[in-house]
């Protein structure tokens, strides 16, 4: 299958998935205080900044898609699945609410961020309370064990994020430091989307922890292909601003794999961050190429699709649905060469 077509069929897997889930999604973020509904539904693309407008889809919801294909792959049912599915979107969105306050993007999907639009204060409290939304989803299901899960992702996901801003006043990351931060701020989410599928299908402890280490890898997998995006991707499909990464001296993947690459490139790279002060449009791109120059770039590539052969062989023991596994399969490939 050509790459166009992989990245037609995951799309066509990804609004399925979304179309179940997201009235679900809505009917919980319903039960907000309407101030904190209105936030929200404004960042899921709902509706403008009145309160009005088209119906923007929003993001691409591959954290509930995995829930639900993850569901059936083990052997289990769409119903129970939702809930889960719909509690790491929440979880998910609460993220990128403060990701973007911490990280003062003012960019997400093509339109203004939330705090941006609302202030500071308003979109931190919003991220909060789809928080709390999350837990109260998934804790309106019988089956024990799922809360507590979402509660290691949560903690992973923080541990994660705190490492990142860390990273932006440390000269001295280390290469295995900045794989630890993607594994536990995109990785963790992932696994436990996987593994709250296989949750919800009664699932054993060994399917779970399969189908969460096969999110983990397709998460640091993910995590890769978004620094690349974060670097070279068109903004045009990202909706993020050129370069944003670089502007802020972010110690992304393929920037740290090119610190520590010994060469010229790695070195001028070096003395580049060290700089304080906006960097010029010029400067930008000269930055990006000596990333590409010390081989930061086609290492996060080789990686990332190391990481997509692992999750290959994981999805070739697990029994349940064939179509999800198959569809499971095509969104590894798809991650491995998305544009946005």
């Amino acid at each position: 299958m050509t790459q166009t077509a992989t990245r037609t069929a995951a799309a066509d897997v990804l609004r399925a998935q979304r179309a179940l889930v997201t009235p679900h999604l809505r009917a919980a973020v319903d039960t907000l205080p309407a101030p904190i509904r209105h936030i929200a539904g404004y960042h899921f693309g709902w509706w403008d900044a009145a309160g009005a407008g088209g119906d923007d889809p929003g993001g691409k919801a591959l954290r509930p898609t995995l829930t639900l294909l993850a569901a059936r792959a083990a052997g289990g049912g769409t119903d129970a699945a939702l809930p889960p599915a719909v509690a790491v979107e929440l979880l998910h969105n609460f993220s990128l609410l403060h990701d973007d306050v911490m990280d003062r993007d003012r960019t997400r999907r093509h339109r203004a961020t939330a705090w941006s639009v609302f202030g500071t204060s308003a979109a931190i409290l919003a991220g909060d309370a789809l928080l709390a939304l999350a837990y109260d989803t998934l804790g309106a299901v019988p089956r024990a064990g799922g809360t507590a899960m979402l509660g290691d992702a949560v903690r992973g996901l923080l541990a994660g994020q705190h490492a990142d801003l860390a990273f932006e006043t440390r000269a001295d990351v280390s290469l295995a430091e900045c794989v630890a931060m993607a594994e536990a701020k995109t990785g963790a989410l992932l696994g436990h989307a996987c593994g709250l599928g296989a949750w919800s299908a009664g699932a054993g402890p060994a399917l779970v922890a399969a189908c969460a280490g096969y999110g983990r890898r397709l998460g640091l997998a993910f995590q890769l292909t978004d620094d690349l995006l974060g670097i070279w991707g068109d903004p045009a499909r990202t909706g993020k601003a050129v370069y944003a990464d670089l502007q802020a001296r972010k110690r992304s993947l393929p920037v740290v794999a090119a610190l520590h690459s010994g060469t010229a490139a790695g070195a001028a790279l070096a003395a580049r961050y060290a700089r304080t002060g906006p960097l010029t449009d010029a400067e930008l791109a000269a930055t990006a190429a000596l990333v590409a120059e010390a081989g930061g770039r086609d290492w996060a590539r080789t990686r990332a699709d190391e990481l997509l052969t692992e999750c290959d062989r994981i999805l070739d023991g697990l029994n349940g649905d064939p179509a999800a596994t198959a569809a499971l399969r095509l969104l590894t490939a798809f991650t491995a060469r998305r544009d946005h």
